[in-house]
């Protein structure tokens, strides 16, 4: 038996980067806001929750993923990306339910424990 999909409400992408690639980074976020109806998210220079590098999320609705997701796959720019549905339970959509496009980051999901 499968899961009902229904339980998701939208996904968030978390657009990681470091010093040498933020201005990468902030090309594809500007790429991402004028051509999506995506909703950016601040910019963190550091670390945090449970994300171990630098990063921004990019939170999209439902009937965004089958554009935004295969433009994220052929623009991403060879940055490191964590693709994950939002269903109510944050550390399954991190770990369980995750996609990543480059490479995969060891996230700290006890600060999701935490919260949950």
């Amino acid at each position: 038996m499968t899961e009902s999909t229904n339980k998701i409400t939208g996904f968030h992408a978390h657009i990681y980067y470091n010093p040498s690639s933020r201005d990468t980074a902030a090309e594809v976020r500007e790429q991402l806001g004028s051509l999506f109806l995506v909703q950016l998210g601040r910019w963190h220079d550091k670390p945090i929750g449970p994300h171990p590098q630098s990063m921004y999320q990019v939170a999209f609705p439902c009937d965004q993923f089958s554009e935004i997701v295969p433009w994220l796959m052929l623009h991403r720019q060879g940055l490191d990306i964590l693709l994950h549905p939002n269903t109510g339970d944050d550390v399954a959509d991190h770990t369980d339910h995750a996609l990543w496009f480059g490479n995969k980051l060891e996230l700290n999901i006890e600060v999701l424990r935490k919260t949950a």
